[in-house]
């Protein structure tokens, strides 16, 4: 979930509490990466997700005296710049949907309308820039409910009872939203892999 495999046991946080700068910066190098790739993804402008990181730490920084380690912090971390996203969004006036949401999806869309087996496929095809640049764009083309449970589910590797605990959401709802988000992935991106098998041929 962080560039280096962070354990959460690295810090200190009697220290972190007792408002230690050293220790504060440790967190911040260690979190500020991924919390700004995942604010970028989020909401596709690179200053929005400066500003999301940047409110983030401030507000670390001035609430990290309530922290009682009731979750990992990392968890903690990702559930405030998450809703600093969300505020961001609704200041826009775009359109979300509140965290307790139900997402209704009709019945003809729990499918693919199209899936092409990829095996096939050779590895370079599947990795190379253009792949990925396509898996970029079709996780922006997710809705954003079943975006942001794929993004720290599969991206950042959070677990489900963690992604939960960031969304406020349940653990049945964070299932319910990642299965529909790969499958909506998987739907987008067999198209395009369907594409690379015929100029193969």
């Amino acid at each position: 979930m962080t560039d280096d495999k962070v354990s959460e046991n690295t810090f200190d946080i009697e220290a972190l509490r007792a408002g230690e700068k050293g220790e504060f910066t440790r967190l911040v190098e260690a979190y500020s990466g991924s919390i700004y790739r995942l604010a970028l993804k989020m909401l596709q402008d690179s200053q929005d997700a400066e500003d999301v990181l940047q409110e983030t730490f401030i507000k670390v920084l001035n609430k990290i005296s309530t922290f009682r380690g009731a979750s990992n912090i990392s968890t903690w971390i990702y559930r405030i710049a998450t809703n600093e996203a969300l505020m961001l969004l609704r200041r826009r006036k775009l359109p979300i949907y509140s965290a307790d949401e139900s997402f209704q999806i009709q019945d003809n869309d729990e499918q693919p309308k199209e899936l092409e087996d990829w095996c096939c496929l050779p590895e370079k095809e599947l990795m190379n820039s253009e792949s990925r640049a396509y898996l970029d764009e079709s996780i922006k083309a997710l809705p954003y409910s079943l975006r942001i449970v794929f993004l720290l589910r599969d991206i950042e590797g959070f677990s489900t009872r963690q992604t939960a605990e960031i969304l406020d959401i349940t653990e049945t709802a964070v299932k319910t939203r990642l299965s529909r988000g790969r499958m909506r992935l998987r739907e987008l991106l067999s198209v395009y892999y369907g594409k690379q098998l015929k100029k193969l041929d």
